[in-house]
């Protein structure tokens, strides 16, 4: 992502952050040196996630089988591949998804075979990338190649998006695609405060009581277009759909707002709110309908032809096609099966867990588990395991970050902590509203991204102001030593020294994330909490 600067937001004189709220102009001497920078830390990070995510990608399976819910989504996607890219779930009579992750499964399966590398390629590739996006987003949103470089670091270490870019299940292809649709709006933030900014230099802000016309938003359509094959992932993908929707419109009033229009109101009413529909909602649910092209053209699709079978051709609707009202009918099916799993009808798994545990992990989740036969570990009894489990170093600061977040959102005014709140709040807050459901910790997959760009945030306050050079300019204009910082070198270590903590408490759970053979003691030595075991 390049750097679109504000210049009404610019202050002369102002002193750079290493975690600005306020877009600066970048320095003519540093801006494309930092930009060269920039992308050489994001490549090298992103070759180090690359190298995690993909080494032993088809260790362990089952005796060459899918583990856990691979079971369904692998056999789904090689029965796209080979099948007319229709599925179906014999062992539960429908499928309860809709059809992207699988076709990317798929994807990785017609590349390697129907193996650990076929079945989990795409997911490790999800995996990479998503520590691309995630240090783009947080360069752009504070200006800061180093917090950038930051949140990278702590993506990679985190035990959720690690595990979860290490087999072949819907989660990780949720997170990447909703980080995306909020990259998109940031640079879409970007773009619009630069086109106000240029008409405001052209003194033109005055021309019409409700501001500019912003134009064709091409960011804000990328968004759409990444909550669409969110949604088509998985149904709560809906939830970012609301919640982006609204920060988007958010960030249009404010800029308006920020530039003096007369009625920013009644402008963002009038002007943005209507191509928001257009580019949030209406361009997903198009996506949506689009990913199901394979079963609109089958002839033996679950429930392709309800109507006329299990729905009357009648009907208030039956002006519809009869594709569209049969996939209707279908999705009732799945909703229903969804709202079937619930605790009070019966429906248990010794490792569900509720939402209110997931910011701090507090119940993570087993995929694999194996002590039968198991050798390597320089003992007679070995096992072997692979946890979903959050890096604590990371994921027990989740509340104290949130704090911070709101504090800065209500008091500082600081957007960059109030679009991570809407994020974290959209993966997290929805499922409070269903708690009789099954629930499993690996639905909190979404939550990293955005847990992992708030925590970067509050060590770049940590850090604080930046010197843009290690020399300060005298009167006679020469250059000087700058003085020495205290507070920032004092920052810098804590910094640090956080880091190398997340490191190595990733280093330490990397057994139980990898399924390396360990004895029994090790084992239970990785397992913290009694909620673990």
């Amino acid at each position: 992502m390049t750097q679109v600067t504000d210049q009404r937001a610019t202050a002369p004189g102002a002193v750079p952050s290493w975690s600005s709220p306020a877009p600066l102009r970048p320095s003519p001497d540093f801006g494309p040196l930092d930009t060269v920078r920039g992308w050489a830390v994001t490549v090298f990070l992103t070759a180090i996630a690359a190298v995690t995510r993909f080494t032993n990608l088809d260790y362990p399976t089952d005796a060459h089988t899918p583990v856990f819910d691979e079971k369904h989504y692998a056999p789904q996607g090689w029965q796209m591949l080979t099948g007319g890219w229709v599925e179906d779930n014999p062992g539960y009579g429908l499928v309860v998804h809709p059809p992207v992750g699988k076709q990317l499964i798929a994807i990785g399966e017609w590349m390697f075979g129907y193996n650990g590398w076929g079945w989990r390629f795409t997911a490790a590739l999800a995996g990479t990338l998503l520590v691309l996006l995630v240090i783009r987003i947080t360069r752009r949103m504070t200006r800061s190649t180093l917090i950038g470089a930051i949140a990278g670091i702590l993506l990679i270490a985190d035990g959720v998006t690690f595990v979860s870019s290490r087999i072949g299940m819907l989660d990780i292809f949720m997170a990447l695609f909703v980080t995306a649709a909020f990259g998109c709006l940031i640079v879409d933030r970007d773009e619009v405060r630069a086109r106000i900014a240029r008409v405001d230099a052209e003194g033109r802000i005055d021309a019409s009581p409700w501001g500019p016309r912003l134009g064709v938003r091409w960011w804000r359509f990328g968004a759409g277009v990444m909550l669409g094959l969110a949604c088509a992932t998985k149904w709560s993908g809906i939830y970012f759909v609301v919640a982006f929707g609204l920060l988007s419109v958010c960030f249009d009033l404010t800029a308006r707002r920020a530039y003096g229009v007369r009625r920013p109101w009644f402008g963002t009413a009038l002007r943005d709110v209507g191509p928001a529909l257009y580019a949030l909602v209406l361009i997903p649910l198009g996506l949506y309908l689009a990913s199901y092209w394979a079963w609109f053209a089958s002839e033996d699709g679950v429930y392709r032809y309800a109507v006329g079978n299990q729905v009357g051709r009648g009907g208030a609707f039956s002006w519809l096609p009869d594709a569209l009202r049969s996939l209707w009918f279908y999705s009732g099916e799945t909703l229903r099966f969804h709202d079937g799993l619930t605790n009070s009808a019966g429906n248990h798994h010794p490792w569900e867990s509720k939402p209110w545990t997931w910011p701090m992990g507090l119940r993570p989740m087993l995929y694999y588990y194996a002590d039968n036969g198991v050798t390597g570990c320089g003992q007679t009894q070995c096992v072997k395991a692979v946890m979903l489990i959050g890096t604590p170093a990371i994921w027990w600061i989740a509340f104290p970050m949130l704090a911070w977040a709101l504090w800065r959102t209500t008091v500082r005014r600081d957007w960059r902590y109030a679009a991570v709140l809407v994020g974290y709040g959209a993966a997290l807050l929805p499922w409070f509203f269903t708690l009789d459901r099954q629930m499993y910790y690996f639905y909190a997959v979404a939550l990293a991204p955005f847990l992992v760009m708030g925590v970067a945030l509050v060590l770049g306050d940590i850090l604080g102001p930046a010197r843009s050079s290690p020399f300060r300019r005298s009167p006679a204009g020469t250059f000087l030593p700058a003085a020495p910082n205290e507070r920032h070198s004092l920052g810098l270590l804590a910094v640090c020294i956080y880091l190398g903590l997340v490191i190595a408490n990733f280093v330490w759970l990397w057994p139980i994330l990898t399924g390396m053979a360990i004895t029994p003691g090790n084992w239970h030595a990785h397992l913290w909490l009694p909620s673990w075991r």
